[in-house]
């Protein structure tokens, strides 16, 4: 079964947006819904994305299973092996279709889905440091394919969107729910911030994890955060961060372990001097940690360079253009009242 959207046929295990676009229709960010919608059938453009009949056609040929059970609360496992109605050889061969793999890890059906990031490990970080997500309202900013969408449910989240422009990363993610259950409160939408109406105030939780150094206008992005949460709610924010007093920010004047698209990397006290800036409450910096090929490096489901193919060969840990290794740090915040 299919319907028309952007001109194109499109399969229906694709865009089932309509049970997203129902609830926003009865909830607090109702007035939203019709442009919403408009702007996730914008995104669905063959002129923009030539490849994605081919990612339509790995959505059309999984079968149709329900699975049971779906797990989210110590990792994320869907479905059990003697459900599958193919080999899991095949089901592989299906899904590299959407090929790289990059956030993770995933078990579907018995079936490991190792995943360029071991996602997990930062989902640990951050989990002690957060207030709890029962019952809220989540959005994640940038999610790629959705992991930790899926581990904020397993949390106890009311309902989770999570928004990324990639249609690939989508189309994984839409892959994932096509087994786990499309009735569960879970999204991934086509969308870059920018494209969410402003001034929502309506989340309880907004996540934004390895997005702020990719932005030209760091201070702006802040702004997009706080104006997405409601009055008391948190900021959950991990970006990389330099060593330097308050005021210094490393500016990487070509590419950052070959990212060219690396602008900003603040200091700790420099990014809390942002948030305290754009009106957040209490921010503070709870969590540290140095990328490692045990945390980042290829695989099976990701075949591309690397991190250690991004990194100096000189064992400092420096990236390959001589910067300061890539150090996250995690830094939580409330909205103002």
């Amino acid at each position: 079964m299919a319907y028309t959207i952007g001109k194109v046929r499109r399969p229906t295990t694709m865009h089932n947006y309509e049970p997203f676009i129902e609830w926003m229709r009865q909830s607090r960010i109702a007035s939203y819904a019709d442009i919403v919608a408009q702007r996730i059938d914008a995104q669905f453009d063959l002129t923009r994305w030539g490849d994605l009949p081919g990612w339509l056609e790995c959505l059309e040929k999984l079968p149709l299973i329900q699975a049971s059970p779906v797990e989210l609360n110590e990792g994320v496992r869907i479905g059990s092996a003697h459900q599958l109605t193919m080999t899991s050889a095949e089901l592989k061969t299906t899904l590299m279709a959407l090929h790289p793999w990059r956030k993770g890890p995933f078990e579907l059906f018995g079936m490991p889905i190792d995943t360029e990031w071991r996602s997990n490990l930062k989902w640990e970080r951050l989990l002690p440091h957060i207030q709890p997500l029962h019952g809220r309202l989540v959005m994640d900013v940038g999610c790629g394919n959705g992991y930790h969408c899926w581990r904020m449910l397993g949390a106890g989240a009311e309902r989770v969107i999570g928004i990324d422009p990639s249609v690939k990363f989508v189309c994984q993610f839409q892959a994932l729910k096509h087994f786990a259950g499309t009735h569960l409160p879970i999204d991934v939408l086509p969308l870059k911030i920018q494209q969410i109406p402003a001034e929502l105030r309506a989340f309880d939780s907004v996540f934004s994890m390895g997005v702020l150094y990719h932005r030209m206008s760091p201070m702006g992005h802040l702004r997009e955060l706080r104006d997405l949460l409601r009055p008391g709610g948190q900021l959950i924010l991990e970006t990389l961060i330099v060593d330097g007093p308050e005021g210094f920010a490393f500016v990487p004047e070509g590419r950052y372990a070959k990212m060219p698209n690396v602008w900003f990397l603040p200091s700790p006290k420099t990014l809390i001097s942002w948030l305290l800036k754009i009106g957040f409450n209490n921010p503070r910096w709870v969590n540290e940690s140095t990328t490692t090929p045990q945390e980042q490096r290829p695989t099976d489901w990701m075949t591309y360079h690397s991190l250690t193919d991004f990194l100096h060969s000189d064992g400092s840990g420096k990236t390959i253009e001589g910067h300061p290794p890539p150090t996250r740090g995690i830094f939580v915040a409330e909205a103002p009242f």
